[in-house]
């Protein structure tokens, strides 16, 4: 339980003694942590209770402090100021907590539920190489994965594989009319930049046909619908969809090319996955419960054959379902793919990790579902994140200005790189060492300046500013993180605590503000890692960890652990450095980022 709910529960005992008479409900009750200009720890708001208790807040302050000074163990002092009752939490209650979790490894995870969700994250298509754009999306998903987990959630990690439709065979067609029998052995080239490059090609052509047929004196509209290269690639769709041999077997092959290549990249980001689904794999049941709401009357069909939804009672629109040739739309497979998902888990919730941008999509995709009677609808929740541009600006695939993940991660890497060698730090590691640490680095860099805005508001990526060793960084927490790893190596301590020592502690020295400030902070994890499930927002982790190192910081430059006062003072402190690390350490695995033991 942590000091909150304690001070929380208190205070109500306290008011129900003092006030009998009063029905107070638990969630008036507000505890914040006090602001470092007044005494004390943890503040108790006052004013939801005058118009309740009918007198003035200082009084009900009072009685309030006095009576949870007197009958409880928590507190040494009271204060009040303009309406805050102001608690100071006494040392002993601080240097119990220690003793209690420094070597608990689980601290702040909570036991595994009966709850199953899956996270659906990452979904790229496969004409192309994940892109910089992607990596938002890759981190928040696998993020609040693991942080449902920590949670007691049962999770499952999911990716939905667009491998199918127009987009795909662009690809196709680009390679071959223009491909001469290429493969990435051949050029030397990972497979999903091979096919991502024929991507672009094809709307180089597409672009420079749309232009000729401009200049015989078509309208641009129609010029996108008859440029040849476009036909060529719909037909090649409806062949697909017909279920032709040499098009499917070209598709499977340039799909394995990008398969390998994505299993590269997620490899190198330490990404995973419990379940793969493919958009070629549910279409076809989409298309299934597109025909079955023909029947049950909640679909309609247009005089082209096409089939339409009318969401307007919903506070939406008409919404197309099927193409009048029969070929499914966006939405068909997303149908199929929501209603598999749950039969094959049975899941409590799925949390769709998209853009901002499909917000309505997400929204027509609930709503049909519902109209469709479909259990799976209820549970479905988006986690709606704003796109990331570089300082340059938005990036775009088809016109080959996107940035792809491999080149940012290796970016990324080498600043790294760059920035150890000239700070001078690269002796006593082997050359496997120093690759090592550069990943950690530039990975860690990278990761936690992608998830340390909240996921809602978009956002600019500054390479340099991201690896910055005194900013709002991963890079600062890791370093705070190895200079207590140095420190414990000098004690003689292990990194991973246990019970062998600190057995013997007693307190005989008051807690200083800073060793209490570092102390308060690590017994809010637990209450930091719920929230970040509650409100969907790793970001809060990445505060809390920043907050953490730079708390470690103040409190090392004030205070001496190898010539502390007195062996009390000195295990007090080694096993606030512990903590501190075990849970750096925790917090910041669950949004996938290393700390080194030394930098």
């Amino acid at each position: 339980m942590t000091i909150v709910t304690q001070i929380k529960l208190a205070t109500e005992e306290a008011i129900k003694h003092i006030f009998p008479e009063t029905d107070l409900e638990s969630a008036v009750i507000t505890i914040n942590q006090t602001k470092p200009e007044f005494t004390g720890d943890y503040t108790i708001v006052l004013f939801p209770f005058v118009k309740l208790l009918k007198q003035k807040p200082d009084i009900i302050g009072k009685q309030i402090g006095g009576y949870l000074l007197d009958k409880t163990n928590l507190f040494s002092e009271f204060s009040i100021v303009s309406g805050f009752l102001n608690m100071g939490v006494r040392d002993e209650y601080w240097a119990t907590f220690l003793l209690n979790h420094y070597n608990n490894t689980q601290y702040g995870v909570m036991p595994k539920g009966d709850k199953r969700v899956m996270v659906e994250y990452s979904s790229p298509n496969t004409n192309k190489p994940l892109h910089f754009g992607h990596l938002r999306n890759i981190f928040l998903g696998f993020a609040m994965a693991e942080v449902l987990k920590a949670n007691g959630k049962q999770v499952i990690k999911g990716n939905l594989i667009n491998d199918r439709g127009i987009h795909i065979c662009k690809s196709m067609v680009a390679w071959m009319r223009y491909g001469n029998g290429a493969t990435p052995e051949k050029n030397g080239q990972k497979g999903d930049h091979l096919v991502g490059d024929y991507y672009v090609k094809f709307n180089d052509i597409y672009k420079g046909e749309i232009a000729e047929l401009k200049e015989k004196g078509m309208e641009e509209a129609q010029a996108e619908k008859e440029a040849p290269i476009m036909k060529e690639a719909q037909a090649l769709l409806r062949q697909w969809e017909a279920g032709d041999k040499e098009v499917r077997s070209l598709w499977e092959m340039m799909n394995s090319w990008v398969y390998a290549g994505f299993d590269i990249t997620y490899k190198r980001l330490g990404i995973d996955f419990d379940k793969m689904y493919y958009e070629s794999n549910t279409y076809l049941l989409g298309k299934n419960i597109v025909e079955e709401g023909l029947q049950k009357g909640v679909l309609y069909k247009k005089e082209d054959g096409s089939v339409w939804v009318d969401l307007t009672e919903e506070g939406l629109d008409h919404k197309l379902l099927l193409r009048g040739d029969g070929t499914s739309v966006y939405i068909t497979q997303d149908l199929g793919t929501a209603k598999l998902k749950y039969n094959d888990y049975k899941l409590d919730q799925s949390i769709y990790v998209i853009a901002d941008e499909q917000n309505y999509h997400m929204q027509v995709l609930k709503q049909i579902l519902k109209k469709l009677g479909e259990p799976c609808a209820d549970g479905i929740y988006h986690l709606s994140y704003g796109m990331v541009e570089l300082p340059t600006g938005k990036m775009k695939s088809r016109e080959g200005t996107v940035v792809d993940a491999d080149d940012m991660i290796d970016e990324m890497v080498s600043l790294a790189q760059q920035q150890t060698e000239q700070a001078g730090k690269t002796e006593g590691y082997t050359p496997q060492e120093l690759t090592q640490l550069y990943e950690t680095i530039g990975l860690g860099a990278l990761k936690f300046y992608l998830l340390r805005v909240d996921p809602k508001k978009k956002m600019i990526f500054n390479p340099q500013e991201s690896i910055d060793l005194h900013g709002f960084t991963a890079t600062f927490i890791q370093y705070a993180h190895a200079r207590i790893c140095s420190i414990l190596r000098k004690e003689n301590l292990p990194l991973l605590p246990d019970n062998k020592h600190f057995q013997s502690f007693k307190l005989s020295l008051p807690i200083s503000k800073a060793e209490k400030n570092l102390v308060l902070a690590l017994e809010q994890y637990p209450f930091i890692l719920e929230g970040a499930a509650d409100e969907y927002n790793p970001s809060s982790l990445c505060n809390y960890s920043f907050l953490v190192a730079q708390l470690f910081n103040t409190f090392y430059d004030e205070h001496s652990i190898g010539k502390a006062e007195n062996e009390e003072k000195k295990q007090l402190r080694l096993m606030m450095i512990v903590m501190t690390a075990m849970v750096l350490r925790n917090a910041m695995h669950l949004l996938g980022i290393r700390l080194p033991e030394k930098m």
